[in-house]
């Protein structure tokens, strides 16, 4: 009886080192792996004025201003305008006599001063002079679309462009890690508002072997935030920025970072 129960705790010693000495290589790379977190900033310009229409579009909005206009009743303006007509036409004929008061400012009147006044007003461009310039420092660029803050920041050996981003510091939350980061890469403007304390998405990267550096890679934790309307741009001069929307996005963004920053993109 005792040789069988040694033998039987002999075997689960035995298995248990096995599972161990499988398990402990495992558990020591995971130990080493540690990751710098950082805080990334989505910064928006939000369209200013809608976007043109497309033909197809245009012809959908007259057919609709067609029925409306057949389906309205007349406006108190058009009943006033044949009233008077008509009162002209019987003043004319003699069988009604009106003071000369009544008909001081007729609507035809008024409808001449409102033309007058309407051919004076001249729409502002759709297309900018910092569109004409192609100033993509610019917030007056674009108008018709969203466009996305990049600031040049230094990997490596090498700069890239890049949504704002750098290191949490321990006793910061995320949101203020982000907050912060923006501070420090553009300043205190352009005002902006967060949508609110979780992030909205995430990157990994690892660090190159020449990097020399004691964490694997980087974990980023993006925020998104909006610029107010009645902000101005970037104020500092250390920093170079660009304001892009997303079909130029594409072509400044290394691959894999765009393809991970596009898929929280509006």
């Amino acid at each position: 009886m005792n040789i069988l129960r040694n033998s039987v705790i002999k075997s689960n010693q035995v298995l248990f080192l096995r599972q161990l000495s499988s398990k402990s290589p495992a558990t020591a790379s995971a130990a080493k792996e540690k990751w710098d977190i950082l805080a990334g900033v989505l910064v928006e310009r939000l369209p200013v004025i809608t976007k043109t229409m497309t033909p197809l579009e245009a012809k959908f909005k007259a057919t609709l201003a067609q029925i409306e206009f057949e389906n309205s009743l007349k406006s108190d303006h058009e009943m006033r305008k044949e009233m008077e007509k008509r009162q002209t036409e019987l003043l004319k004929a003699g069988k009604i006599d009106l003071d000369s008061e009544a008909l001081k400012q007729t609507a035809q009147d008024l409808e001449d001063l409102y033309n007058e006044e309407f051919n004076k007003f001249k729409p502002a461009s759709r297309v900018t002079e910092a569109d004409k310039k192609n100033d993509v420092r610019s917030l007056q660029r674009k108008l018709e679309h969203t466009l996305i803050l990049l600031t040049e920041q230094k990997l490596g050996d090498k700069n890239y462009y890049l949504l704002p981003q750098g290191l949490h510091t321990p006793g910061e939350s995320l949101r203020q890690t982000a907050e912060r980061v923006l501070r420090e890469c553009v300043g205190d403007s352009p005002k902006v508002i967060f949508y609110g304390n979780a992030p909205v998405g995430f990157y990994k990267y690892k660090y190159p072997p020449t990097a020399g550096k004691n964490t694997l890679g980087a974990k980023v934790f993006f925020f998104r935030c909006v610029v107010k309307p009645e902000s101005s741009n970037v104020s500092s001069d250390k920093t170079k920025f660009q304001w892009l929307d997303q079909s130029e996005l594409e072509k400044v963004l290394i691959g894999p970072y765009y393809q991970s920053v596009s898929q929280f993109l509006l």
